[in-house]
């Protein structure tokens, strides 16, 4: 587990770093904690991509750190059940976890295939992608249908600006009353946990 790659990169709800595909006009939805949260619409999607950044005051060693323990992780990650890694090739590596969802939406299930790069800068950016025929469909599980986004670590002013950037397509039936507090509170929740324990003493 000792390279960065290993991590686990997840929804909390997918080379270089890429922007997300058909993302429009970022709009902020949140900015406290020293965390801003914005939203675009999709086009073609009825769901909303996010995008969350904060400053934390720790090295991006110890933050990469955090999150290439896969298991551990799951503590940190909004809403993160369960998490394991699949596989580790060379610089990419699959993960799968579970979710829990509010009532009435069943449980959620992704596996994800995460590329990582080190910029000139040392800054660490890793690709995420839903691939959800991956594995078989789990039991009580909505797998989800489409992951795309990214995590970028750049070393920063002595600490780590992270950037967690996502649009997934969830699968099944969610009332969009869900899926609207979902977008806002998944990167916001995940980055302030992350936060917390990378800024612990």
């Amino acid at each position: 587990m000792g390279s960065f790659k290993h991590m686990a990169l997840v929804l909390g709800l997918g080379a270089a770093l890429v922007p997300l595909a058909h993302a429009e006009d970022w709009k902020q939805a949140k900015n406290e904690d020293g965390i801003k949260i914005d939203l675009s619409e999709v086009a073609g999607s009825d769901y909303k991509a996010y995008r969350g950044v904060t400053f934390i005051k720790a090295p991006l060693a110890k933050v990469r750190a955090l999150q290439e323990d896969v298991v551990g992780a799951c503590a940190w990650i909004h809403e993160c059940k369960t998490q394991k890694l699949l596989k580790t090739e060379g610089d990419q590596s699959w993960t799968y976890t579970q979710f829990n969802t509010p009532w009435p939406v069943t449980a959620r299930d992704s596996v994800m295939h995460v590329t990582t790069t080190v910029a000139a800068d040392g800054s660490l950016i890793r690709k995420l992608q839903g691939v959800p025929t991956y594995l078989p469909e789990e039991k009580g599980f909505v797998r989800v249908a489409k992951v795309d986004g990214f995590w970028k670590l750049q070393p920063k002013d002595g600490g780590t600006e992270v950037t967690y950037q996502v649009h997934t397509e969830p699968g099944g039936s969610v009332p969009s009353m869900v899926a609207n507090k979902f977008v806002v509170d998944a990167p916001f929740n995940t980055l302030k946990a992350l936060k917390a324990k990378a800024e612990k003493p």
